[in-house]
């Protein structure tokens, strides 16, 4: 799960991360309001979206104008940035050609930056840590770092047994050329993200840029949070910061069936049960020439209900053009997936070809069900015969 950058600095706030003070405003006027009580020579406006590169975008209705972060010398020009931004699409790099519309502003004081550096703390997967991740390059994308200069990208694993550690803290900040008090001001605000990192169980924190001031003090400029999805019934108060209008409507409504679904740009639909066996079914759909209109795993405890709305969430995309079930039952039964698909299919008025592959538990069962239902079902033996078949039977179609 997701939340806004103001959203993620209330929360870091409580565990002492040094911050600048600032403020989400919803209209212009609460815009130049929050600016008046903050009460600094230099304000800046920033977009929020749950997009990265806000400050590079460019709004739809002035893609040649200022971009979705920027800085105000007065009161007056807060407002004017605000009516600017407020209600308009902010096209970057990760929100695709739409953009996103943007609803809420966050109204921060301004600071003298001296250095822009990179921070964050995620979830390393190999070695099965949290891992904190630190550049000299801040306010640039960590992937382009890693790709043009990684020898400027320092890592630490952090053994879950011992905690974060001072001498950690200290080998970065030292990588990262900090000075003096900037030291032991680096090590504090790392213990700190690690504790609000276990605590409310993210996976991912993100700092940048991580700002040196012409004082000598560190601060977070930016803050990126994500938490991970299963925990979340320990944390109700994160729950209820989920913003749905940046969510995909269909990936939202999949989360109400316990769907694991993600829209994607092809034009065959997939409904698969477990992640492996959904990633091998979108691989072969491209070797056979096409492309996968979208990710979706039932799971495998998937009831005929759950089977029926994700034929539904599926047909909804209209770039959808044909749908490949393809169902290895183990814990899920081949003829309650047959189930489910008969009684979407008939719901919907099925108009796209649809190929069916099933394999293992009550798979005889489930072919029966397909085969009496009387709708235009084909079925498969096996993956690369499923995949011939919808790829051929959609250019057929066109």
């Amino acid at each position: 799960m997701n939340i806004h950058e103001y959203q993620a600095k209330v929360l870091l706030a409580k565990f002492a991360v040094p911050l600048l003070k600032g403020g989400v405003a919803y209209t212009r006027d609460e815009a130049m309001d929050v600016a008046r009580k903050l009460g600094s020579p230099v304000i800046v406006v920033k977009s929020q979206i749950h997009a990265g590169g806000r400050g590079k975008g460019r709004f739809k209705n002035d893609p040649d104008g200022k971009g979705g972060v920027r800085l105000a010398k007065s009161i007056d020009e807060v407002g004017a940035n605000a009516a600017a931004m407020l209600g308009h699409e902010l096209v970057t790099k990760q929100t695709g050609p739409a953009g996103k519309t943007v609803k809420r502003l966050y109204i921060e004081e301004g600071c003298d930056i001296k250095r822009e550096l990179y921070l964050s703390m995620l979830v390393d997967r190999a070695a099965g840590r949290i891992a904190v991740v630190a550049s000299t390059e801040g306010g640039m994308d960590i992937e382009t770092v890693a790709h043009d200069t990684p020898e400027k990208i320092v890592k630490q694993a952090i053994d879950p047994a011992a905690g974060f550690q001072g001498y950690q803290g200290r080998k970065i900040a030292f990588a990262l050329g900090l000075q003096g008090k900037q030291v032991s001001a680096f090590v504090s605000l790392l213990g700190n993200l690690y504790r609000a990192f276990t605590e409310l169980d993210c996976a991912l924190i993100e700092i940048n840029p991580l700002v040196v001031t012409a004082a000598g003090e560190v601060i977070a400029l930016d803050a990126k949070m994500t938490f991970d999805d299963n925990a979340l019934y320990r944390h109700g108060e994160l729950e209820a910061l989920r913003d749905l209008d940046e969510e995909d409507p269909a990936e939202t409504e999949a989360g109400k069936y316990a769907l694991n679904y993600v829209k994607l740009d092809g034009q065959i639909g997939c409904m698969v049960n477990g992640a492996g066996l959904a990633m091998a079914t979108m691989d072969i759909i491209k070797l056979y020439g096409s492309e996968p209109a979208n990710f979706l795993d039932v799971g495998g405890g998937a009831t005929k209900e759950r089977v029926t709305a994700a034929f539904k969430i599926i047909l909804k995309d209209s770039n959808v053009e044909g749908i490949l079930v393809n169902i290895f039952g183990g814990i899920m039964r081949c003829d309650v997936i047959a189930e489910g698909v008969v009684a979407a299919a008939r719901e919907v008025n099925l108009h796209v070809p649809l190929v069916v592959r099933l394999e293992g538990t009550n798979v005889d069962l489930g072919k029966k069900i397909l085969k009496e239902s009387g709708l235009k079902i084909t079925s498969a033996e096996n993956l690369a015969d499923a995949a011939e078949k919808i790829v051929k039977a959609v250019k057929e179609a066109n």
